[in-house]
């Protein structure tokens, strides 16, 4: 049974109105999930956000974004892909598929990258484990573990078909999230994608434990137009102080932060609750309604918009 959690506020209901949640994990999928998205849909209509995207570690999902905006009118579904080894790993074909099917978000490698695989980072005692962290020991327990994706070469250079994947991510104007690369291979990759004509980039959860991007880097990312993904997930489940979360978002600024849940666990709060609850803490913490409405609505429909 899901654990009670707090309820948002209704301020803070109000001020992420109109808000998508650019990063959820529900069911369908290869692991137990808390709600599924015809009716995380219904939920979203019901507390006034405006939409969510589909993350699978595995599976792309625009097809299922289609189904459920048909199900749901009103709630922007959208699509995405995680260049994993179940897709073939740095695929430009899966990514001109994924283009040509409406796909939003398109994330780097997270559980098959090089950096999630070597790290050796440990999280505080008492951590939360990532629910896919089982599956990919019963995978190596199989002996069908895929080799880690590499997406730069021996030299530090990006690798010739990821810089393929970034042209057709720039092409069908997707967004590029870095996944679970570490914060060399984050900085490399950034510098590509901007080369390569790339317009919206995601910096995914930079505290994440595999990832502890510091934070004079994250300023430089922002720099370079790079938003930094704060996730709710990722102090929530003691990955993190929310005190750090909270620091590095002043350094690097509320106007080059989006908000996102990362929920969808079944022992985590619900999924449609995630950026309200979120915006109470940051509320309660000395940032201004519009900072948090900044982070929330405006950059999350920043990243959700088509081109015109």
């Amino acid at each position: 049974m899901p654990q009670l959690s707090p309820l948002p506020s209704a301020r803070a209901r109000e001020l992420v109105a109109g808000a998508y949640d650019t990063h959820v994990h529900v069911a369908p999928d290869v692991m137990r999930r808390r709600i599924d998205d015809v009716a995380l849909a219904r939920r979203f209509a019901d507390v006034g956000l405006a939409g969510f995207v589909l993350k699978s570690h595995y599976v792309p999902t625009a097809e299922r974004a289609e189904v459920v905006r048909a199900a749901v009118p009103g709630v922007d579904v959208l699509g995405a892909v995680t260049l994993n080894a179940s897709v073939g790993g740095l695929n430009p074909v899966t990514v001109e598929i994924a283009g040509r099917q409406g796909a939003r978000i398109v994330w780097l490698p997270t559980v098959d990258c090089r950096n999630q695989r070597d790290s050796r980072a440990q999280a505080p005692p008492g951590a939360t484990p990532p629910m896919w962290a089982q599956l990919q020991d019963e995978l190596a327990e199989q002996g069908i573990m895929a080799s880690a994706i590499d997406v730069l070469d021996p030299g530090g250079d990006v690798v010739p078909e990821l810089r393929q994947v970034l042209t057709l991510i720039a092409r069908h104007d997707m967004v590029l999230a870095t996944g679970h690369l570490s914060g060399p291979e984050i900085v490399a990759v950034v510098e590509a994608a901007a080369e390569a004509g790339v317009r919206r980039i995601v910096v995914t959860h930079p505290e994440f434990t595999s990832q502890q991007l510091p934070v004079d880097v994250q300023c430089a990312l922002a720099e370079r137009g790079a938003l930094m993904e704060r996730c709710f997930t990722t102090p929530h489940s003691g990955k993190i102080t929310w005190e750090l979360l909270y620091d590095h978002i002043r350094r690097v600024g509320p106007g080059h932060s989006i908000l996102s849940s990362d929920l969808g666990q079944p022992f985590n709060p619900p999924v449609e609750d995630g950026l309200a609850l979120m915006a109470d803490r940051l509320l309660a913490n000395g940032f201004t309604e519009d900072e948090v409405r900044r982070m929330a609505v405006d950059n999350t429909r920043h990243i959700a918009a088509a081109s015109s």
